[in-house]
């Protein structure tokens, strides 16, 4: 348990710096949920395309490549984002 400290006893300095400790605390706690969010959805993805996107090889049909075409076109989307590709590079 954390205890505050008093505004009417404590510096400013102090209260600022207290402020401060606490919002890098709350930001590095949601960036690690974040994190934990995005490792699940790419483990299911992983999973799906293990099983081949649930398409059986001898159903498969240009829906299917429809279907993987918009999932590829959205991930690469992320991808440019997050390395500065694409209409990301600079």
């Amino acid at each position: 348990m954390t205890t505050r400290l008093n505004p009417i006893t404590t510096p400013r300095h102090q209260l600022r710096a207290e402020k401060a400790r606490r919002n890098k605390e709350a930001a590095l706690n949601a960036f690690i949920g974040r994190k934990a969010e995005i490792d699940e959805m790419l483990a299911r993805l992983q999973a799906l395309s293990d099983d081949h996107f649930n398409a059986h090889p001898d159903e498969v049909n240009w829906g299917h490549v429809g279907t993987l075409e918009h999932y590829a076109s959205l991930l690469k989307r992320i991808t440019d984002s997050a390395f500065g590709e694409g209409e990301h590079a600079e």
